[in-house]
């Protein structure tokens, strides 16, 4: 037996669609409050984009015996995060902002900050580092935004689970090299 929707239903869910069109994707029945969302989905585009930036220039810089395998998986991680930041603009122009790509500022509106490193073990910290932070930010995210938007929650779970392999990736590195000898890693 088919269910057939109730016509009054139908008729008051198209009579909602055309009110506010031009808002988009942001109908009555969005709960979040739009301009909270898109500042802070700005925020994990801003820690996105640095962390891009970050892992290519560790690729770039990465010396030492050890160095090559992992410079080509800090390359991997980088394009992750290029995805991570494409996926996350997108939902920004959905909810009808503008994904702020500026450079200025984009230090102070990410929640983790571009560091140097002076050995393949300090980039590996510093990388584990950022992630941490971010897999936290993320979950803050995603309770905050509970049932009010599902599409950007879920959006955000695939990211964090994502951040969450990263981390655990970098945490193995970190084991594999002698506590006692760091200084051998240094970077010359």
């Amino acid at each position: 037996m088919k269910i057939k929707p109730n016509e009054n239903i139908v008729e008051s869910l198209r009579d909602q669609a055309l009110e506010n069109l031009e808002q988009g994707a942001v109908t009555a029945g969005y709960s979040a409050n739009v301009d909270e969302v898109l500042y802070y989905l700005n925020e994990a585009l801003a820690t996105e984009l640095i962390c891009v930036l970050r892992y290519r220039s560790h690729h770039f810089m990465a010396r030492g015996i050890h160095a090559k395998g992992i410079a080509q998986e800090f390359l991997v991680h980088a394009s992750e995060e290029l995805a991570h930041a494409d996926m996350i603009a997108a939902r920004i122009v959905q909810l009808g902002g503008e994904p702020n790509f500026s450079p200025d500022g984009l230090n102070t509106r990410s929640h983790v900050k571009f560091a140097s490193a002076n050995s393949l073990v300090e980039m590996i910290r510093e990388n584990l580092i950022a992630e941490r932070v971010a897999i936290d930010s993320y979950r803050d995210l995603i309770q905050y935004l509970g049932n009010d938007d599902p599409t950007t929650s879920r959006m955000l779970e695939e990211i964090l689970a994502m951040e969450e392999s990263h981390a655990d990736e970098l945490a193995d590195w970190l084991d594999d090299f002698p506590k006692s000898n760091v200084s051998e890693f240094v970077i010359n």
